[in-house]
Formats: C-alpha cells, sequence, structure tokens
C-alpha cells in the first residue's frame, strides 16, 4: 500500500517538481550571452516583425503569452536574467506569439482547450466548496468519498484538456525556438540543456495541473 501512494505521489508531482527543478538549476548568470531575457524577446519580436507585440515584467514564475492584449509576460528572473533558462523561456513565449501572429493552426488549440481547462477546474473548486454546505442541506451519506470521486474527475479532465494543448506547446518549443536559438544565439554544448529547458516549457501546464489534485485533500480533510 506505501508503495502504491508513493508511485501515485510520483505520478502526481514528478512532473511538476522536474520542470520547477530543469527552470531553476539553469538560471546561473553567463556573462558569455547577448543579453537578457527581455532583450532576446523584443529582439526576436523586431526581427520576425511582430507589430503591436509588447513585452513585460510580470510576477514569480508568470511566463505566458497574452494573444488578446499580444503581449509577451516574462517573470522577473527571465526578464532581467541573463541565463539558458532566461533566454530558452523568452524564446519559447516569443514562438507563441509568432503562432498567434501568423494565424497558424496551431495556435487554435489554445482557444478551443484552455478555457474548457480552466471552466472544469472551476467547477471543481466551486463543488468543493460548497461541499460543505451540501452536506449540511441534504445529509449526504459518505460525502467525504463523493467529493473525492467528482473533484478528481473534474481535476483529470481538465488536465487532460491541457494535453490537448501540447502541440501548441511544443511547436513553440522545438518548432520556433529551438531553430531561432540554434542559429547562433547560443553555443553548440549548450544546446542539449537549451533542448531539455524548452521540454520543462512545453509541459509546464500540464505538470502543474496534475500538482493540483493533491489539493484535494485539504477540502476532504474539511468534511470530515
Amino acid at each position: 500500500m506505501p508503495f502504491i501512494i508513493l508511485l501515485i505521489l510520483l505520478m502526481v508531482f514528478g512532473p511538476s517538481l522536474w520542470v520547477k527543478y530543469v527552470l531553476r538549476k539553469h538560471q546561473k548568470h553567463i556573462e558569455s550571452l547577448d543579453g537578457t531575457g527581455s532583450e532576446l524577446a523584443l529582439h526576436l519580436i523586431e526581427r520576425f516583425k511582430l507589430t503591436g507585440v509588447q513585452v513585460i515584467k510580470g510576477k514569480v514564475n508568470e511566463d505566458h503569452y497574452d494573444p488578446q492584449n499580444q503581449v509577451v509576460c516574462l517573470s522577473p528572473e527571465v526578464y532581467d536574467g541573463q541565463s539558458l533558462t532566461a533566454v530558452a523561456v523568452a524564446a519559447h513565449e516569443v514562438g507563441h506569439a509568432i503562432q498567434f501572429y501568423n494565424k497558424e493552426p496551431v495556435s487554435l488549440l489554445r482557444e478551443k482547450y484552455l478555457s474548457k481547462a480552466h471552466a472544469i477546474r472551476q467547477f471543481g473548486i466551486m463543488f468543493l466548496m460548497a461541499s460543505p454546505l451540501i452536506g449540511l442541506l441534504f445529509r449526504i451519506p459518505h460525502l467525504a468519498i463523493l467529493t473525492l470521486v467528482i473533484g478528481v474527475i473534474t481535476m483529470l479532465v481538465s488536465v487532460l484538456m491541457y494535453v490537448a494543448i501540447l502541440p501548441e506547446e511544443f511547436d513553440a518549443s522545438f518548432n520556433k525556438a529551438l531553430p531561432i536559438l540554434s542559429e547562433g544565439y547560443i553555443t553548440e554544448e549548450q544546446l542539449p540543456v537549451v533542448r531539455q529547458i524548452l521540454k520543462a516549457c512545453a509541459l509546464t501546464y500540464v505538470a502543474a495541473s496534475l500538482a493540483s489534485i493533491l489539493n484535494l485533500w485539504r477540502w476532504v480533510r474539511l468534511l470530515r
């Protein structure tokens, strides 16, 4: 039994821990790089003529592209950082900007699935918050078990929605960012590390969604 629990924890937490480990491991300042993450992002926006796309500094661990406002948001460690993580993450987010600016078919995946994933997660969270009141009003037997089952199902469906947009994420990493960075922005020796970072970038949403499943235990404990 302990082995099964450990296996489940590794499956749920493992991807998230790996993503965080990879990104933090390669945040070391490298003087030989031409500039910071924000400087690279601005350069690429100018190079690919992404008119109207802006770069802003976001909060910690807040790296994403907002297609509605045409904004590349970079966390402080990426925006100001001069590291392999900084340039790889910046190039990945600009890769998304290229997808949306050129209206590539792969960019439609986010519009189709990401909003649904958020809606399903919100439903799961709202149900968990309302569970104590539901139990009080209707006196449902084994409410904790029912809550756990519904919570897990909604969270897993949310994870599957994030999996559905992986082609967009991998395209931003390996069809956009990696070829660009390989043109001389990084050395041949740095390429394997950057490839690993870009893989972590592509898996960020799925890893975070999996890790959120563990939050169910906090709600179930309240129902006991």
